[in-house]
């Protein structure tokens, strides 16, 4: 029965809580110390909003500006870089190109050179041919004349060796062509 009358107390007192403060009473809450802690509390946020998380949240947006910052140098350096190279590449090919122009006109100059001394050359030897033609053809000259003056002392000297002998004319056929045969 102790317990009996005890629940009808508590009973009691809920009802008249109840009664006094409505809902909260109900749910078993004090609304004066929940009012001094909802201020205590946002008090509490205030100072943390206020010394600690907006400092942190301003560091962390320089932090972020400065990481988009590099992101953004990156870019532009490889942005740069990718320009370079290709610059780079189109001199290089340009270089080439230029170094081929170079090639071909030394070689068209240098083929050139070669048919101008090529008909120097040609010019050269027809020339010696022609100088030697002309020298084979006054020592020829000179041998036919040479040899019709020794042609002409040996019929000479075949005639007195003919008019010496006065023999008949076998003899002096066989003289002859000896003498003749003694020539060639």
């Amino acid at each position: 029965m102790a317990q009996t009358v005890r629940n009808t107390e508590t009973r009691a007192e809920v009802e008249t809580a109840g009664e006094s403060s409505g809902v909260a009473a109900s749910l078993g809450l004090n609304t004066q110390l929940f009012v001094f802690q909802l201020i205590n509390f946002a008090v509490v946020a205030f100072i943390v909003w206020r010394f600690i998380l907006k400092p942190l949240v301003k560091k962390m947006e320089e932090r972020q500006k400065m990481i988009d910052e590099s992101i953004d140098n990156a870019k532009r350096v490889e942005t740069n870089l990718a320009m370079s190279e290709q610059k780079y590449q189109e001199r290089i090919d340009e270089a080439k190109v230029e170094a081929n122009k170079v090639i071909g006109r030394s070689q068209e100059e240098a083929e050139e050179l070669a048919e101008k001394l090529k008909g120097k050359a040609k010019q050269d030897v027809e020339e010696l041919i022609k100088q030697a033609k002309g020298k084979i053809q006054e020592e020829k000259k000179a041998m036919s004349e040479e040899l019709r003056k020794e042609t002409g002392s040996l019929v000479v000297a075949a005639v007195e060796k003919v008019l010496n002998e006065k023999l008949d004319e076998k003899k002096d056929k066989k003289l002859i062509e000896d003498v003749l045969h003694g020539l060639v």
